[in-house]
């Protein structure tokens, strides 16, 4: 069993300028109607968006809702439906020490008036998934929060956020007025503070499990991110699979615990994102975990080297900003491609059985086994346990079998 994947892209990557805190913009900001347009374009079925990435923070209404109503009609005219928003909390000078976990009252109580006017945004545009990454709430100076009542601060403005949701029914299926809304949390290690709140994908199911609300609050894991933290970016999202925690996943490349890159997907640690997309589109081998059926969303910037117009043009037509979003689609299908022949080799399921991949399906205990039972016969002998100690996994055999699957 597998899927098709379905791409979606944030209005940000395309759109980023080129700065860096080294250097100024190498390129021109691009209208969000035309974005959604181009998008569409390079083969995207969805788009999502920051509300700043649309409107400024200082907008009146009369141009907040002009340019709402020309990316909405953007989006008709292409056919790309708008499956995420998400709101910007990390770029304005009054969120330099927080939003949600702002020492100020009156901040944090801006802040999250933005995040619920936006919440209805979000709904207004059909999007089923809201999420809340913040950037700004942490540190750079350990005294310089309650570190406890910061974390409870935080856990009341995502609860908050989701019982909103709920209050207004945008948790309901469109049969019934909501658009089936839920929250997806986006941990990161570190940038653009010195130590975020939420760090991992740990961090994060923790949280959730203290909330009010958490039935409709998850994840949305960056592959990035996790790597920055030195974290096995695969292993986190079946973790998140595994609690039905993953409402969306961020896609990109990263070389390692450094700044965080923001690369084409693949471009980066290509290993992992061959496992990746094992995982997310072919489930488990022993069929435990059924297929990721979300979104691929790509959250990555084309590098500040890249023209979005008027450079030399590819065969394809495309400019280098747009041949760079093409990229994590085509590094996607290439990867799904492999992915696919390598589960479907016989090889593949033999070596699969060597290693014991499919007994693992095998519960440790019995279906009717008591703790009694389980523990009335003596333990193995040691001449026993040794030669179980004998076993041979033959998991080198296996891994480079995926190997020659990928670059073979």
């Amino acid at each position: 069993m597998s899927v098709e994947p379905k791409y979606s892209f944030g209005l940000w990557t395309v759109s980023w300028e080129g700065a860096d805190p080294f250097g100024g913009n190498t390129r021109k900001s691009l209208h969000p109607a035309e974005t959604v347009r181009r998008l569409a374009d390079i083969g995207a079925h969805a788009y999502t968006f920051h509300d700043n990435d649309v409107f400024p923070i200082d907008a009146s209404d009369k141009e907040r809702r002009e340019l709402i109503d020309s990316v909405k009609k953007a989006a008709e005219e292409t056919g790309l439906v708008c499956e995420m928003v998400t709101t910007n909390t990390f770029s304005h000078p009054v969120f330099k020490a927080g939003s949600f976990t702002s020492n100020s009252r009156d901040i944090r109580r801006y802040g999250l008036a933005k995040v619920l006017k936006n919440v209805d945004l979000a709904a207004e545009m059909g999007a089923s998934t809201f999420v809340m990454w913040g950037g700004r709430e942490g540190t750079e100076y350990h005294n310089s929060k309650d570190l406890y009542t910061a974390h409870a601060r935080y856990a009341e403005g995502i609860d908050t956020v989701a019982g909103y949701i709920k209050h207004k029914g945008y948790d309901k299926p469109a049969s019934e007025g909501g658009t089936g809304m839920r929250v997806a949390l986006e941990p990161k290690p570190n940038e653009p503070r010195g130590d975020i709140f939420l760090p991992t994908i740990g961090h994060a199911i923790a949280l959730i499990d203290s909330l009010d609300n958490g039935d409709i609050v998850g994840l949305n894991p960056e592959t990035g991110h996790e790597q920055m933290a030195t974290l096995n970016f695969t292993h986190g999202i079946a973790l998140a699979m595994y609690l039905n925690k993953l409402f969306h996943i961020d896609l990109n490349g990263q070389h390692g615990a450094r700044f965080d890159q923001d690369l084409v997907f693949g471009h980066g640690d290509l290993i992992d994102a061959f496992f990746l997309v094992d995982l997310l589109d072919f489930g488990t081998p022993n069929g435990d975990l059924k297929p990721y059926t979300g979104y691929r969303h790509f959250d990555f910037k084309p590098s500040r080297t890249e023209s979005a117009e008027g450079s030399i043009l590819r065969a394809d037509g495309l400019d280098d900003v747009w041949a760079a979003a093409r990229a994590n689609i085509e590094m996607y299908e290439l990867l799904h491609k492999k992915a696919k022949a390598y589960r479907e080799d016989p090889k593949t399921k033999e070596l699969f059985e060597q290693a014991g991949i499919y007994e693992q399906a095998e519960p440790t205990l019995g279906k009717d086994e008591t703790f009694e039972t389980f523990l009335a016969d003596d333990l193995p002998s040691i001449d026993k346990v040794d030669k179980m100690g004998e076993r041979s996994e033959g998991l080198v055999r296996l891994h480079q079998h995926a190997m020659n699957h990928l670059i073979g």
